[in-house]
């Protein structure tokens, strides 16, 4: 009996034969006999690093803002009864220090209010002004065209694969952390 033929093989993908010194970034420290697991990371780390470059820059030449005032103000359109300032500090992974400053300076240029908590009078309460709000669902929108533009050379089954892998990713990282992180 004859064997049966195989597929052709579908070549590899090379990224060191597209992309020139000046780009591959720290990809250019992988080898082939690196663990799978390092090429991964540094892959995830690399596109990463060069979305946010590209968002950043964005946001700045469009906006005049930065992304973590971008970042900042995502987090209280999502609540609309606010955030007390310590909760705000706890979803951006900042400190209260950098919370305080990036409230005031918002609340200077009227995109956000500062109000005392009702249920602890010891905190404050953050909350997007309608300017603050009209403002940021305009930079959301565009924001959101970027990210369909940089994502635009995978196909929908590739970008879904992606996502469940890294929201994997996500679950084995908390399981091994377990609590490490407190």
């Amino acid at each position: 009996m004859k064997p049966k033929p195989s597929a052709p093989r579908k070549p590899r993908f090379d990224l060191a034969r597209l992309l020139d010194d000046d780009r591959i970034g720290i990809e250019a420290r992988v080898a082939e006999a690196d663990h799978q697991s390092l090429k991964l990371w540094l892959r995830l780390l690399a596109c990463s690093t060069q979305i946010e470059i590209e968002i950043r820059r964005r946001l700045r030449e469009r906006f005049g803002v930065s992304l973590p005032r971008f970042d900042f103000l995502a987090q209280l359109h999502r609540h609309p009864d606010g955030l007390r300032m310590n909760t705000l500090s706890r979803y951006l992974m900042v400190s209260g220090g950098n919370v305080t400053g990036l409230t005031d300076e918002l609340e200077k240029d009227g995109l956000v209010s500062r109000d005392d908590d009702p249920d602890d009078r010891r905190s404050y309460r953050v909350r997007l002004t309608p300017g603050g709000r009209r403002a940021f669902e305009r930079m959301a929108s565009e924001h959101e065209g970027w990210l369909v533009e940089l994502f635009a050379g995978l196909e929908s089954e590739h970008k879904q694969a992606l996502y469940e892998g890294l929201g994997r990713l996500r679950v084995n990282l908390v399981a091994v952390q377990g609590g490490h992180e407190k």
